[in-house]
């Protein structure tokens, strides 16, 4: 498997615990999450209706401020595992470094894949892929200057899995334009990774294509049944995002006291510049909070934001050890 946060079995190998007793800030994922509430049971025993498909696609749009075509399907990287049917095989060009799973998904099918390090080098490629914010530096893309690259390249692809903290950044209001799909992620900001779901929107032919893919049943019965519920949680969303805004402030703190450079990030991740990154890892480790590093900079740490206040607190303890 290529390398991601959410590795807590590795956690555990190394350095003990039982799955409960962990902190797992290694992932970009609410820790206080979405409250699910009960479900009924014919969301569990039924296969899902298509007006109830119907109904999750409503709840997604007026989540996203968007009246383009859309389709459901069992989280973003869904949708990314699709990608390479988006179009006959050509040159696909990817803003760098970001999610690795795009360069590794498109060159087993067959792309011609190559890793850019600015905006303006993407023109030319007949898919062009940018994460914004992006993941795991947090850096930003201003919607303009991504409308200005969509007529000089095929198709291009805009991952929106960090946006809802930021909800400006968005263009899920522009994507019934030909050749632009974007891609959302409900797991994260919702903090129910567990439940597989996400999004892509876009133009009809693109969402047709994708959706024919995907098959009848693309999303669970429970899936719909919260993602209905959430999504249309204007209050809920309003007040996670300012509660995130405020968390960020809040750990880059403690990371500055600990002599840590913030690198960037998003409302559900903040990436650290520490002497010895591994080190930092192993530190908190101990105290059963689990971090990302990264192969290739080792000197980047990147945590995910505490929940309760308990976990704040074990944050504060662990560090001052």
């Amino acid at each position: 498997m290529r390398e991601h946060g959410g590795n807590l079995d590795h956690a555990r190998w190394h350095f003990g615990g039982h799955a409960e007793d962990w902190i797992d800030l290694s992932t970009g994922i609410n820790r206080l999450p979405y409250p699910v509430g009960e479900i009924a049971a014919h969301h569990w025993q039924a296969l899902p209706s298509r007006s109830e498909i119907d109904a999750l696609h409503q709840a997604a749009r007026h989540a996203y401020r968007t009246s383009a075509p859309i389709v459901a399907m069992g989280g973003a990287q869904a949708a990314i595992q699709l990608l390479p049917q988006l179009a006959p095989r050509g040159r696909a060009r990817i803003l760098a470094p970001t999610y690795n799973e795009y360069a590794a998904v498109l060159s087993a099918a067959g792309w011609e894949v190559e890793e850019v390090r600015a905006l303006d080098a993407l023109a030319g490629a007949n898919l062009a892929i940018v994460v914004n914010p992006n993941n795991p530096d947090g850096r930003r893309y201003a919607p303009k200057d991504l409308l200005a690259l969509l007529p000089r390249v095929g198709h291009l692809v805009i991952d929106e899995s960090f946006a809802d903290g930021v909800p400006e950044l968005s263009l899920a209001s522009e994507a019934g334009r030909p050749g632009l799909l974007i891609l959302r992620s409900f797991g994260k900001f919702y903090g129910l990774a567990g439940l597989r779901l996400g999004f892509a929107i876009g133009h009809a032919d693109d969402i047709g294509r994708i959706a024919a893919a995907s098959g009848p049943w693309p999303v669970s019965g429970a899936a719909i049944a919260i993602g209905c519920r959430a999504l249309r949680n204007d209050a809920w969303a309003k007040a996670t995002s300012a509660r995130l805004a405020r968390d960020c402030v809040r750990l880059d703190d403690i990371a500055q006291s600990q002599g840590w450079r913030l690198v960037g990030g998003a409302p559900l991740f903040r990436l650290y510049e520490a002497p010895d990154a591994r080190a930092a890892q192993e530190k908190l480790a101990r105290g059963q909070i689990w971090s990302r590093v990264f192969a290739q900079k080792p000197t980047w740490l990147r945590l995910g934001l505490p929940g309760a206040e308990a976990e704040w607190s074990r944050l504060a303890e662990v560090l001052a050890r």
